[in-house]
């Protein structure tokens, strides 16, 4: 974490993009450790709280974007080289899918606020062929509202932090 504390701290708004990128291909970068963190630089001043909330949207939109595009064009090819080493048979995917459209948009808003489904989510809306316009809408509704709690709560408990 020390590492991305210095990362964002010296790269300021790059630096967020940067982590939220490398957090959502999968390495072990805490996500909402991060936007907490950003929250609390725009407490002392060193980002700004409007631009840094602007930045971080744009970089959670563009993952979810991202995450989809993979999940739709190379998703089923890879699950149905590799699933079977995951266990993850054709009746299991075609219940994923069943579930993706039903509730699909849904789970994108409420799998963002859970570690690890945050990183799947959108891989399988994508491997479910959800329309793009859906995944548009509710990949942004979920960077407003995901980026605007975490980095205005640690705005708000910056103010604690000696």
């Amino acid at each position: 974490m020390e590492q991305v504390n210095h990362f964002i701290s010296n790269y300021g708004y790059i630096g967020i993009i940067f982590s939220q990128i490398l957090g959502t291909i999968g390495l072990p970068i805490p996500d909402s450790t991060v936007m907490l963190l950003v929250g609390y630089f725009t407490r002392i001043g060193t980002l700004q709280y409007i631009f840094a909330l602007l930045v971080s949207i744009a970089g959670v939109f563009g993952n979810i974007l991202i995450s989809y595009s993979i999940g739709k064009r190379a998703g089923r090819p890879l699950i149905g080289r590799f699933g079977k080493w995951f266990g993850l048979k054709e009746s299991r995917i075609l219940k994923v899918e069943k579930w993706m459209n039903k509730f699909g948009p849904w789970t994108i808003l409420i799998g963002y606020f859970i570690p690890g489904m945050r990183q799947i989510t959108c891989y399988l809306s994508g491997i479910s062929r959800m329309k793009l316009k859906t995944v548009c809408i509710f990949g942004l509704l979920t960077a407003v509202v995901w980026c605007s709690i975490f980095i205005t709560v640690g705005r708000l408990f910056g103010t604690y932090v000696k």
